[in-house]
Formats: C-alpha cells, structure tokens, sequence
C-alpha cells in the first residue's frame, strides 16, 4: 500500500513540475516577444494624444492613515494625461478621512451617479476647493469592504475604463501608460482587463509616496514572497496569459473594461477573492453571449505592494487566498473542462483546480503519511531521499530561472549581493512549502465551516532612508509646486 501511495505523489510531482516547465518555456517566449514589440513603442506618444481613454483610478481606502496622504500624492502625479483618482474612505474608524479632508481642502458636492452596482450608501462625494487637485475625487461611505468600496467607485466614474488598486500601494509614474496600450490595440477581440507585475516595497526607501531606492527586503518572509512573487508573475501568468488561460488580475492593480464589469453585476461582497470571481464571471459572460474576448497581461512592474513580515499576518493572507480561490472554484464549477469557456475551460480552469487548490492538499497527506511510515519503520529511505533530491533541486532550479529572467529584463535589484541574497533564500525556500500546505489546510477548513470576511490587516507604513532636519507639515507637502503635487502633470 505504501510503495503505490508513494508512485502516486511522484507521478504527481512529476505532472505538477512538467506543467511548470512548460509554462516557464511559453513564458520566456511570450516574455522575449513582448520586450522586441515594447522597444519601438514611444509612450510619450500617448500622453500626448487626445485619443487617449479617459481612466478613472479607484482607490479603496480603510484605516490608512499612516500612508494614506503619500498614495493620493502619487495617485495624482502618475503620468497620464486623462484620468480622474476616486478615493473610497470605506467608513475608516481612525483619521484616514480627516487627514484627506485637511490636506486636500475637500468640500462636500452634489454629484449625480446612478447605484448600478449595488453598494452600502453613500454619505458624500467630496472635491478640493484648490484647482490643483481637480483630478481627485473622495467619496465617503458606509462600511463594506474593498469589493463594496470598488463598486461604489465604479456608480461614481464616468470613464470607459477604470484602475482598480490597493489604496497602500505604490504605482509606477508610467504603470497607467502601460496598462492602457493593451485596449488602444484592439482589434478582433475585446480587451475586457489587464495586469501587471506585483512587486514587493517592504525594505525600500519610500518617500513622499515615490520609491527612492530599491532594496531587497531585509527579513527572511518577506525575501522568500520577492521569489514567489516573482516566479507567479514572470513565469505564471505571463504565460497563461498567452494560452488564454488567465482566471486572476491581482487585485493590488488591474484595469478593466467599465461597462462590461457593470454587466457581469461588479465585484462580489459574498467573496474574499473578489479579483478571481471577477474575472471568471467577466469571461464566462462574454463566453456564453459569443463575443470575441482577452484578458491580457502586461510583464512590466508596475506597482509596489507591502507583503506580511510575520507569521500571523502570513497566515491570514494565505488562509483568506485559499478561501478565496476555493470560493471561486466552486461558484463557477461549471467551467470545468467545458469548451464552450475555450481554453479557459479546458486549461486554465482545471490546472488552477487541480495544481493551486488539490495539489497542496495532496502536498500535505503525503507529509502526514511520511511522518507516519517513519513512526512505524516502515519508510523506504533510499526512494525518500531521491523523490526529495528531485523536489528541492526542481524547486531551486525553478526559482533560479525567476531570477534569471528578472535580471536579463527589468533588473530591478541593481546590487549584486541583493541576487546572491536572491539565490540564498532559493535554496531556503522549500524548507518552507510545508507551512504553506499547513495554511492551505487551514483555508480550506475555514472555506468548509463558511467563514467570511478578510479581517484585519497589519500597517507599517513605508520605510525613509532617513529624516531631513526639517519636516514640513502635511499641509505643506500636498501644496502644488512640491515633487509629486498634481501640479506636476504637464
């Protein structure tokens, strides 16, 4: 029984590490493609162009104080020449509105906008008095969470397509630039959303909202999450995104299609993974009505994110991921290797089944199992230790070739000791997978007892290379003329 339990994991394994292979192969094609066709591209170009779309950015902001006035700032100085920034103050319980409101000069106005997307009410829609901040709009409202708040801002745009991102993170100058070419190139099929490359602040010298330098982050949970980060964007998505397979936009920063995420009924508040949900309910939709789609996905790093730096928070990300995806997958079960949905139903669909929700569980089992065969001597050491020479040599391989492929492409970490602290934290990380199985179980038993909700989450703030001799006050720093105001977009 033993010697065919344990066929079975390797026949897996073996499964699950051709798949990423082949995936890493279509994405190292699709990636070489893109970066060819990117380098005639002038961006300036569409800055200038009054044919340039009109995006709405819409920030979901709940007890963000501590970063809160630096995200706006660099909201409002991204480098695009038609869009609106619409912060949604989800009933923050701390001075989140209040900081905005001082800052920015905000005055209470009569906006007519139409629920059609239902959301909790809406207490006020808020513009500065100060024709500097013309672009942000603030609307104030009952608490619902982020699924809620983006709806919200979703009745309030006006424009064909909206940014929709964490109200923590920190967007590239030209990230708006890049996310919108996918839709100026349309032309047999629709372009319904985009992403981008995620990528990690934490240890990064922050300032005034913009990164001034890149570091590598200092602590060993947070350098582990650069290389799945990594891996998951460059050579995940990126390639499922050329098989038309991709089921998720990060739900730190995506665009999308207005009018037809109003159709699709907008973002689920039944639903922790309201990215997911989404955009599976956007493709099935435009699926069964017989229109031509895509969600693409652009390599380029466009947003900086802040990951969890201890366990507990860890584990309340991963658990509440699981929940999300498991959620996900059973509402829309009936993709499931169904060609109507294309190769989202044959490809996409089953892989995200079995490799990103069954496969940890089976992860896990043979663990249990192996603790077991060792309690009772019965384990087969020699065929032990080779399956693991051959899973940890696999894995490092594979997070090896991630940073590979980050440094012949947009070499971020420009510090040589940074990659060889990279390469370190490689041959780290499957030490490990099991306490991600271990979260996995917990997330699939919450999604079994039905809990909801996203709970609580930890903020740091961002962190400055060090104080200036003279602070302004927060006033100051928003008045037009400084780095990063509004005024700066010319």
């Amino acid at each position: 029984m033993g010697f065919i339990f344990a066929n079975i994991i390797f026949i897996l394994t073996l499964i699950l590490f051709g798949s990423y292979l082949l995936l890493g192969i279509f994405s190292a094609v699709a990636l070489r493609k893109y970066l060819r066709k990117n380098s005639y591209v002038n961006y300036n170009s569409l800055v200038s162009s009054p044919l340039s779309p009109k995006i709405s950015i819409i920030a979901p902001a709940f007890n963000e104080s501590k970063t809160i006035i630096d995200n706006v700032r660099t909201l409002l100085s991204l480098y695009y020449n038609n869009f609106e920034v619409i912060l949604v103050n989800d009933g923050s319980t701390d001075n989140t509105f209040e900081k905005i409101e001082e800052v920015y000069e905000l005055t209470k106005v009569n906006y007519y906008f139409d629920y059609h997307i239902p959301c909790e009410r809406i207490r006020g829609v808020y513009k500065s008095k100060n024709p500097s901040y013309n672009r942000l709009t603030v609307i104030d409202k009952n608490n619902g969470g982020k699924a809620d708040s983006l709806n919200a801002g979703i009745n309030i745009c006006q424009s064909t397509l909206f940014v929709s991102i964490d109200a923590d993170s920190i967007i590239e100058a030209d990230a708006i630039l890049k996310l919108v070419k996918p839709f100026l190139e349309e032309k047999e099929r629709k372009v319904i959303g985009a992403g981008g490359v995620i990528r990690i602040v934490n240890s990064c010298d922050v300032e005034g909202g913009h990164i001034r330098e890149i570091h590598l982050p200092g602590q060993i949970l947070p350098r582990l999450q650069v290389l799945e980060y990594t891996r998951a964007f460059l050579l995940g998505r990126m390639a499922w995104s050329q098989l038309d397979g991709l089921m998720l936009i990060s739900g730190a920063m995506g665009i999308f299609d207005r009018d037809t995420v109003i159709k699709a009924g907008g973002y689920s508040i039944t639903t922790v993974g309201e990215d997911m949900e989404l955009v599976l309910r956007m493709r099935r939709r435009m699926a069964e009505e017989g229109v031509k789609y895509e969600v693409t996905y652009i390599p380029d790093p466009l947003c900086w994110t802040q990951v969890p730096s201890d366990l507990k928070s860890l584990r309340k990300q991963r658990t509440r991921w699981t929940r999300g995806l498991v959620e996900s997958l059973k509402t829309h079960r009936k993709i499931f290797f169904n060609r109507t949905y294309g190769r989202l139903g044959l490809l996409g669909y089953p892989y995200w089944f079995f490799f990103e929700w069954l496969a940890p569980l089976i992860a896990f089992s043979g663990f249990v199992y192996t603790i077991y065969l060792v309690i009772i001597n019965s384990i087969n050491w020699p065929f032990y230790l080779l399956l693991f020479l051959f899973v940890y040599t696999f894995a490092v391989s594979l997070s090896i070739w991630a940073i590979l492929f980050e440094e012949i492409t947009f070499h971020k970490y420009k510090k040589k000791r940074d990659v060889l602290k990279l390469i370190s934290a490689a041959l780290l990380e499957p030490f490990f997978y099991p306490m991600h199985n271990y979260f996995a179980i917990i997330g699939n038993f919450e999604a079994l007892r039905g809990k909801k909700g996203w709970g609580t989450a930890k903020r740091t703030g961002f962190a400055k290379k060090k104080k200036p001799a003279y602070q302004p006050s927060v006033r100051q720093l928003a008045k037009p003329g400084n780095p990063g105001s509004s005024d700066s977009i010319t």
